[in-house]
């Protein structure tokens, strides 16, 4: 819903003014952990912060019930067309959201990046390079808007050209890319150099060029000030051949700069099961009683057989990163030992017909459903025993902390932020190889733990306390930003290379 335009107002003083630049925003448009982070983490900040996200204008945005009114017009480069700069508050309270307003790029059926048959938009490059651009755009300071930050973080891949046309531009506004996933780079044909305004440098070694293509995730991690990605563990892991998906010679020099650093995600407040009103009964620490009531839920629901068996669930896009295969190669063992498996999730097609197969043939046992649901899922964190998460990678991984918090004990592949969160033996079960054996080793350390209710228990109640909240995790983000400001505006004589968190 658009109202005429207007200029925005300058709020009350707080520490830095900061845009947050993101493809996803939980509650507007969402396919992924993003999405969560983008909402979750400026929300946290705001306490202390003006921050202030940058979103595409998709048609689940404009056609939401929320009121945008129109601030500012951004006019056209290169090939990206002009568009108009949105301003929405989700029921008038939270962190201002811009939208980049241009719908012959947003205004589409299907996801954020897909059509509705999944396929990937053609035009992906100039959709989200005109996102980029808009941010450097406010970054410069817009006279309409009245509003400047004092430093841009851009998120993953489809905003990762915003610190390139920021250097490009001469801007000194500093900036921070965060790499969510970075086997996701945002590949395209140098024949786009043009169109999307970059200069003849953008395609060489030393800027965006990437075996022969153009990558924007490149251009993030040359250009920013300084890069974070979303575990420690992961920082570390990016920098070596098995995870560097070939930035790993560059991601060397930064983490030896002290350019590159990992800080673990939070989750949001409304992960509490002794509150939360998507489940059939809230429970806490110690009140084991209340979450079986949500086991018989999920059982009913996916037609399992009810009993005092151990239920393992996969809530996990169905895919070769998140180890699926694996979990398919041990499924009847974990039936032959008395356990259920509950399964939702979509993703490739043939482990999407794998998983449906192994529910027909152990159809009291296992039960699959291709798709997703919040709610739905939010009862299979809260019913089930345990949670399997074999990923080949995990950057840091949110379902193994909504796990925790409804004592669901997380058996997941020691990588990445899996790896930082979960304390094998205490919290969950970790294991070493993307392995069936390795694998399998795990699962039968958490039906052994099954089989004694008082370590099941105390496990439970580590697990519960283990995640934390956005509010108490968001204090390294908060002192990154001050340092990268304080640096400068010369305030002191750090160096950016000096900058750690």
């Amino acid at each position: 819903m658009l109202n005429t335009i207007c200029r925005d107002q300058t709020p009350q003083t707080k520490s830095h003014r900061i845009l947050f630049v993101t493809s996803e925003y939980s509650g507007l448009i969402k396919a992924g952990g993003l999405g969560d982070v983008s909402a979750a983490l400026p929300q946290a900040l705001l306490a202390k912060h003006d921050v202030r996200i940058l979103i595409p204008g998709y048609s689940q945005v404009v056609n939401s019930s929320h009121l945008i009114t129109i601030v500012d017009t951004l006019d056209a480069y290169a090939n990206l067309p002009a568009c108009k700069i949105g301003r929405l508050q989700i029921n008038g309270k939270g962190p201002v959201i811009y939208v980049v307003i241009c719908p012959e790029l947003y205004e589409r059926e299907g996801t954020a990046y897909a059509d509705c048959n999944g396929n990937d938009w053609a035009d992906n490059p100039v959709r989200f390079a005109r996102l980029s651009f808009a941010a450097a755009e406010i970054a410069k300071g817009r006279t309409a808007m009245r509003w400047c930050p004092d430093l841009v973080h851009a998120n993953d891949w489809p905003t990762a050209l915003t610190p390139a046309y920021m250097s490009w531009q001469g801007q000194t506004t500093p900036n921070i890319f965060t790499i969510h996933n970075l086997a996701h780079q945002g590949l395209c044909e140098p024949q786009l150099a043009a169109a999307l305004g970059f200069p003849p440098e953008a395609f060489s070694i030393d800027s965006m060029e990437f075996y022969g293509k153009l990558s924007f995730l490149k251009a993030g991690i040359v250009y920013a000030n300084h890069i974070t990605t979303v575990s420690a563990s992961y920082a570390q892991e990016i920098t070596t051949p098995a995870f560097g998906c070939g930035l790993e010679g560059l991601l060397s020099i930064k983490f030896s700069q002290g350019r590159l650093s990992g800080i673990v995600n939070g989750i949001d407040e409304s992960w509490e099961p002794k509150s939360d009103p998507h489940l059939i009964k809230g429970f806490g620490a110690r009140e084991w009683d209340s979450k079986k009531i949500n086991t018989r839920h999920v059982e009913n629901i996916f037609n399992l057989a009810a009993n005092a068996q151990p239920l393992f669930a996969v809530v996990s896009r169905l895919v070769h990163q998140k180890g699926v295969d694996l979990t398919i190669n041990i499924a009847d063992s974990i039936v032959k030992s008395g356990g259920r498996l509950v399964v939702m999730g979509r993703g490739e097609s043939e482990f999407e017909t794998r998983m449906l197969q192994l529910a027909k043939h152990h159809p009291r046992q296992i039960g699959v459903t291709i798709g997703f649901d919040e709610i739905t899922a939010r009862r299979i964190f809260a019913g089930s025993d345990f949670l399997l998460m074999p990923s080949r990678f995990e950057p840091c991984g949110l379902s193994q902390l909504y796990a925790q918090r409804c004592a669901s004990l997380p058996i997941a592949r020691r990588t990445g932020g899996l790896a930082d969160t979960i304390e094998d033996g205490l919290s969950g079960f970790l294991f070493r190889d993307a392995n069936v054996e390795s694998y399998r080793s795990a699962v039968d350390r958490a039906l052994q733990v099954f089989k004694r209710p008082q370590l099941l228990n105390a496990m439970r109640c580590r697990a519960m306390a283990t995640p934390l909240y956005w509010h108490q995790s968001v204090q390294p983000y908060a002192d990154l930003y001050h340092r990268i400001c304080r640096w400068t505006s010369g305030l002191n004589l750090m160096s950016p290379t000096q900058v750690r968190v």
